[in-house]
């Protein structure tokens, strides 16, 4: 009887293989089959073995490769086969990478599942903007939500943004009309700061920089593109409050 193999969530970070974990990079280097995602970086994919089986699952708005019910189902069955499988995301697997669903089915079908950590898109963006995600004076709390799913006009997000709190918004430039709506509506003033950051951690990243209420034009005038993250907070200030003061102290 053919052994079934092991089935490997891997996050592949924000896309610079020097941020990858050492597990992740090995599992990369070593696959015999790796089913990736659209976000993972040509340089993180140049790493697979030059004999490895590459299956593109690359997902864009309202246009899939594959449906989310037929990847999960695609693991099972290459596992069965007797291959290890590496399944690579961008980011983490089990922020907004539906790792989850993923490995549930694998469980289900007697398949052995294991999760590799990746660096966040959020804390990638974090670390490449010199945004602190908290901060002794300005947030204590982070949330993350998605931007870009059903019912999002229905969901309650009223306490996640505001005074001491950052908000960070994945999949949101689709929506951001609608973001900013919903947040004034829910109690926020439309002068809130807010940053958006595109590429984040990549050699392209872009970050601009508005109120709340200037958010849809922001992203329309920048023509911001997937994938960015929408950060809304004090947070978003403390870069160029940072930079002020390295430049203050240079010309003392």
């Amino acid at each position: 009887m053919m052994e079934t193999g092991t089935i490997f969530l891997v996050g592949a970070g924000p896309g610079d293989p020097d941020l990858l974990t050492l597990r992740a990079a090995r599992l990369i280097e070593s696959a015999e089959v790796i089913v990736h995602d659209g976000l993972v970086s040509p340089e993180i994919m140049a790493m697979a073995r030059d004999d490895a089986r590459l299956i593109s699952v690359a997902k864009k708005r309202a246009r899939h490769t594959l449906p989310q019910d037929d990847i999960n189902l695609l693991l099972v069955r290459l596992a069965q086969k007797g291959h290890d499988v590496v399944r690579l995301k961008g980011g983490d697997p089990l922020i907004f990478g539906r790792g989850g669903e993923e490995a549930e089915l694998a469980r289900a079908h007697g398949v052995k599942v294991e999760i590799v950590p990746g660096i966040s898109a959020a804390n990638g963006m974090a670390a490449a903007t010199q945004i602190p995600l908290t901060h002794r004076d300005a947030a204590s709390i982070v949330s993350f939500v998605a931007g870009q799913c059903k019912g999002l006009a229905d969901q309650d997000w009223s306490g996640l943004a505001g005074k001491g709190r950052t908000l960070v918004i994945y999949m949101g430039v689709k929506t951001a009309p609608q973001i900013a709506e919903k947040l004034m509506a829910d109690g926020l003033t439309p002068d809130v700061p807010v940053a958006v950051v595109e590429n984040a951690a990549r050699a392209d990243m872009r970050v601009v920089r508005g109120p709340l209420a200037g958010l849809p034009d922001l992203v329309k005038s920048h023509k911001i593109k997937s994938p960015a993250l929408i950060v809304i907070g004090d947070v978003t200030a403390r870069e160029d409050a940072h930079l002020e003061q390295l430049a203050l102290e240079a010309h003392q």
